[in-house]
């Protein structure tokens, strides 16, 4: 094969994760990177830098921490809850290598400060929610962490230390490319020192000498090859750990935008409320405009229509 070590500039490695296992190391982890797709996320509201930043930051984390679902239909969702704080809410889900995403803030608040705020500064006194909606088995997890640190990464690596016991290590990097689109990647490595299942075990060991042996080769990740779309993320693995008896690459998984708004879901929802609820609802021409918070899709319903659900 060519150099592993070398970047492309002809070929652009983007809107995939891509899995990997060290069994001697008892370590697995994901990689991944956006670009076509984070951009037509962001692009769905005209979202000032800081806040872009942030979602694409957590678009990066939900696509990592969603592709560890072995259940295909299987969701991942990350929220954000908050007091006081410049955003109000900050929500993305991952389903089946599809990524949505959407930040609700305060842009008089957010006019105030600097133009890098900290995550503080963005939320106040905040917390992150971590769930996991399992459709094979019906069943859900939710953890929930303060925003106590200076990234979402930290707040991720804490969820899972508490709520699984798994040692978890995340880096992320946002650049923009030449063109001044967003590009966006994301590493994650866990420790699972009793196999791969991680819900299944009790009694993992935080200081364990194949974990720190992992995590600092993994802090060594630079935010501008996570970030490099000309860097095949097979490359990344490779720079990481060409040491290594054994490195297995799993199965990579596609990522897209894949918002489940639906004209049908939204007109149940309409019939719901009283005709004159409706009504009120409607403009003159009794037309009653029902937009997608994720991707600002307007569904025009007639107050008929809704009636006839």
């Amino acid at each position: 094969m060519t150099d592993p070590n070398r970047a492309d500039p002809n070929h652009s490695d983007l809107d995939r994760a891509l899995g990997f296992t060290i069994p001697a190391r008892h370590t697995r982890g994901r990689i991944a990177r956006l670009g076509p797709v984070l951009d037509a996320i962001l692009a769905a509201h005209a979202y000032p830098p800081a806040i872009e930043r942030l979602l694409a930051d957590a678009l990066v984390l939900t696509a990592l921490v969603g592709a560890t679902l072995k259940d295909p239909q299987g969701q991942l969702t990350l929220q954000t809850q908050t007091q006081a704080g410049v955003v109000t809410l900050l929500v993305c889900d991952y389903r089946g290598g599809e990524l949505r995403g959407y930040v609700q803030f305060d842009a008089e608040k957010l006019a105030g400060l600097p133009a890098e705020p900290s995550l503080a500064a963005l939320f106040g006194q905040g917390y992150l929610a971590i769930t996991f909606d399992l459709a094979a088995t019906g069943e859900r997890y939710q953890g929930i962490v303060p925003l106590d640190g200076d990234t979402l990464a930290a707040a991720v690596e804490h969820y899972f230390v508490q709520s699984e016991q798994i040692p978890t290590l995340v880096r992320t990097g946002l650049a923009k490319d030449p063109e001044g689109r967003c590009v966006a990647g994301g590493l994650l490595l866990q420790h699972l020192p009793e196999g791969e299942d991680g819900r299944e075990r009790l009694h993992t060991k935080l200081d364990h000498p194949e974990w720190d042996h992992v995590s600092a080769l993994g802090a060594t990740m630079g935010i501008d090859e996570l970030a490099d779309a000309a860097l095949p993320l097979e490359t990344l693995v490779w720079r990481l750990f060409n040491e290594e008896s054994e490195v297995r690459v799993l199965a990579d998984t596609p990522l897209s935008r894949g918002c489940r708004c639906d004209v049908d879901y939204v007109r149940s929802v309409i019939a719901k409320f009283p005709l004159e609820d409706r009504r009120a609802m409607a403009d003159a021409d009794g037309i009653i405009a029902v937009d997608c918070a994720f991707c600002s899709t307007v569904f025009p319903l007639h107050v008929d229509d809704a009636a006839g659900v």
